[in-house]
């Protein structure tokens, strides 16, 4: 009898690990499909770009190769304080995205349960939320001033009144069975707010505010085009100034390099904050 179990025991192990190991040969060839799709879409647009662009003569000023904008990354980083303004011109989009996290979310979800406050709410977002922002920099100098705090503020009104509504249809969304738990079991309006709406939005809120942290991303150079010393908006600004194509272009493509890895990361810390999904 102890031989049979000792045999049924193996087995079993031996099916739990081969079972373990087709689940990882499994992941990595499919992180080894992603990485290969990517590549292969970067490549296609780094092909079409090197026959379109030129690396000297007239074509070079409105589109130099891939080769001509490395090499003017490079000087960027190498003879020049360039690391220096993508420090600031991060600093700036991840506090404007945190400010509007802060007011955004709450009220969001407040707007979204309780009929009054959208009321107060819904006229004047929809109102501002279709404002330029561009416009609103003459604004912004009047009542902040120059410096860091005009930026952020402009990268604030970008965001915040995009994620309102959001945040809003989602709290609209929870639901009402959940509720009437809660109040059976004695729960308050604040309580319901916050223990139960609150924790059933977050998972599409986290969402929400990946997507956000893109548009805090996109209005970056808005918000240093006037009146900056440092970020990255200054130096294609700058560059533009000089016809330094190479050097515009560099810029972007650190701006979207950027905006990829905060939105991998975002991608990522999902899976650690929201295990149970």
């Amino acid at each position: 009898m102890s031989t049979q179990a000792d045999i049924v025991v193996t087995d079993h192990a031996y099916v739990a690990k081969s079972r373990s190991m087709r689940n990882l040969i499994s992941r990595l060839f499919g992180h080894g499909k992603a990485i290969v799709t990517t590549s292969i879409s970067f490549g296609i647009v780094l092909v079409v770009w090197q026959l379109v662009g030129a690396s000297d003569g007239p074509r070079s000023i409105f589109l130099p190769t891939p080769g001509t904008v490395m090499r003017a990354l490079w000087q960027l980083f190498t003879e020049t304080s360039f690391y220096v303004d993508v420090w600031w011109s991060i600093y700036r989009v991840s506090v404007g995205f945190l400010l509007s996290i802060l007011v955004a979310v709450p009220l969001g979800l407040l707007a979204g349960r309780f009929k009054i406050i959208d009321r107060l709410v819904q006229p004047i977002n929809d109102f501002t939320r279709y404002l330029p922002v561009a416009s609103l920099i003459p604004l912004c100098i009047l009542w902040v001033g120059i410096g860091d705090l005009n930026k952020i503020l402009i990268i604030f009104i970008g965001t915040v009144f995009q994620l309102i509504p959001l945040v809003a249809d989602t709290a609209l969304n929870v639901p009402e069975s959940l509720i009437d738990i809660a109040r059976a079991c004695g729960a308050s309006k604040s309580d319901v707010v916050w223990k139960v709406v609150f924790r059933w939005c977050l998972p599409t809120i986290y969402d929400q505010s990946r997507v956000a942290l893109g548009w805090a991303w996109s209005y970056l150079i808005v918000a240093e085009l006037v009146a900056t010393t440092s970020g990255i908006g200054r130096v294609i600004i700058q560059a533009q100034r000089f016809i330094q194509t190479p050097r515009v272009i560099a810029g972007i493509i650190v701006i979207g390099c950027l905006g990829l890895f905060f939105d991998q990361t975002f991608k990522k810390m999902k899976r650690y904050f929201f295990r149970y999904l």
